[in-house]
C-alpha cells in the first residue's frame, strides 16, 4: 500500500491502458495534465478504500513470504512501478472486486503485470482476486475468506513489452521530460 498520491512525473504500471490507447481523448489530456503536475486529482471511493485496506491481508493469507509494496524506478523511461507482493521470483498484484458481480480477468490487468515483470525482471506473475462482500466495505478487519480468492497466472509477454509497450512509453517519457504534449 503505497501512500503518497502524486502520480505526476512517471508512469506506473496502471497507467498501462492509457500509455497504449487512444492519445486523442478528454480522458488522456486529463491523464497527461496529471503526469505534468497540472492536474493533480486524486479519485477515491469506498471500493477503492477498501482495497487498499485489505491488500497486505489479502496477500499475506496466501500463506507465501513475501516483501509488501516495493518500488521501481527506472529513470530514463519516467516509470515507477509499485509492485503489491513478491518473492523472489514472482509478482502478486492485489485486486479487490464486488463478490456478487463475480470477477473475469480484465486485459488492462494483464498488461499492468507485463508492465511489472519488465521493470522487477521477474518473469512470473499472479492476479490475487478477492471478493468483497458487502460488511466489507465498513470493516476492514473481517476475516480473509479463502473461498472468495481467486489466483491467475500470467506469463510473461516478451514480444507485446518490445513492439507495444516499449516504443509508446519510450515516446511520451521524452514528451514528459521535454514538457509537452504528444
Amino acid at each position: 500500500m503505497i501512500e503518497s498520491k502524486d502520480r505526476s512525473g512517471y508512469f506506473g504500471a496502471s497507467d498501462t491502458d492509457k500509455i497504449i490507447g487512444n492519445w486523442k481523448t478528454a480522458t488522456f489530456e486529463k491523464w497527461w495534465m496529471q503526469k505534468i503536475g497540472i492536474n493533480r486529482d486524486h479519485f477515491d471511493n469506498q471500493y477503492t478504500s477498501a482495497g487498499t485496506h485489505y491488500e497486505h491481508r489479502i496477500l499475506e493469507s496466501l500463506g507465501i513470504p513475501m516483501e509488501l509494496d516495493k518500488q521501481i524506478i527506472i529513470e530514463d523511461l519516467r516509470l515507477r512501478v509499485n509492485l503489491d507482493g513478491n518473492d523472489t521470483d514472482t509478482i502478486y498484484e492485489c485486486k479487490t472486486y464486488k463478490h456478487e458481480k463475480g470477477f473475469k480477468l480484465p486485459k488492462k490487468y494483464i498488461n499492468q503485470v507485463q508492465v511489472q515483470m519488465f521493470a522487477s525482471e521477474f518473469r512470473r506473475s499472479e492476479i490475487v482476486a478477492y471478493g468483497l462482500v458487502e460488511g466489507d466495505y465498513d470493516n476492514y478487519f473481517n476475516p480473509i475468506d479463502p473461498e472468495r480468492l481467486q489466483r491467475f497466472t500470467v506469463p510473461y509477454d516478451e514480444k507485446w513489452i518490445n513492439e507495444v509497450y516499449l516504443p509508446k512509453l519510450t515516446y511520451l517519457a521524452e514528451c514528459l521530460k521535454e514538457g509537452r504534449f504528444p
